[in-house]
């Protein structure tokens, strides 16, 4: 299937960035730089306390807002958690799962991030979900085993049109805020191997729609080849995605790619 099916997703995560007159301020500045793109879906994810602002600012454009996690259960004793009937419910489309900081610094795994993922589907988000492996996963040259593991895990019990509103983040841990990228053949070995992976998982047909994302440190610099490539649908962007002149860029080569 030609990859022009499938649509480009470029999203920014903002981590713990931006104060809510920054965001703002951020938003404001992209708005006009990407009004006119039209076959690349645009996506801003950003922090908790940003959401309302960047909702607001963002009404009536084609700039979508994501929510950088969520967590699996509805409601309760979970102090200092979203659930994602909450980010729905305030008009949220997308959300980050199993973003490698997540899994490294608040102990998350594949059985959680498949959890917030049928939750965050229940309750109508798009759930962008991140895979990736180690530097020392990649030098021992088990990263399929890495990822195939994850993609089974992450998806346990999702059916195929559930499947089919899920964006998959090929993110190798290495590559995250290090300023080290993979090079797009690398990029591109991994996400056709996640597609082949989903392939048997869910038959050819379900997996050649799947939108699927690079996520390790992708730049204005080196978009134009990383989006190139058959099977790098996107990209979840880091730190570029802070300045709007960088990320629409990134937007721009996504549109030729």
């Amino acid at each position: 299937m030609k990859k022009t099916v499938r649509k480009a997703v470029i999203a920014g995560n903002w981590k713990m960035n931006k104060t809510r007159p920054e965001a703002k301020a951020l938003l404001e500045e992209l708005k006009p730089m990407v009004a006119d793109v039209k076959d690349v879906e645009v996506v801003a994810c950003v922090p908790f306390t940003n959401l309302e602002t960047a909702l607001a600012v963002t009404a009536g454009t084609n700039i979508k807002i994501g929510a950088e996690n969520c967590h699996f259960e509805k409601s309760g004793a979970f102090t200092g958690e979203i659930s994602a009937d909450m980010l729905a419910e305030m008009g949220v489309e997308y959300v980050v799962l199993g973003h490698s900081e997540r899994r490294q610094y608040f102990a998350e795994t594949d059985e959680t991030v498949n959890k917030r993922t049928k939750a965050a589907l229940e309750a109508g988000l798009k759930p962008i979900v991140c895979v990736g492996e180690l530097l020392w996963e990649r030098e021992c040259n088990i990263t399929e085993e890495v990822i195939a593991r994850q993609i089974k895990l992450d998806f346990f019990g999702i059916s195929a049109d559930d499947l089919k509103k899920c964006i998959i983040a090929y993110e190798p841990v290495w590559a995250i805020g290090t300023g080290k990228t993979a090079t797009a053949d690398q990029a591109e070995e991994v996400c056709a191997f996640i597609r082949a992976t989903l392939a048997k998982l869910y038959g050819v047909d379900v997996a050649e729609t799947i939108t699927i994302q690079y996520g390790g440190s992708m730049n204005a610099k080196n978009a134009e080849e990383l989006l190139s490539k058959t099977n790098v649908d996107g990209g979840l962007i880091g730190g570029a995605s802070l300045k709007a002149a960088d990320f629409t860029t990134i937007i721009k080569a996504a549109v030729n790619g």
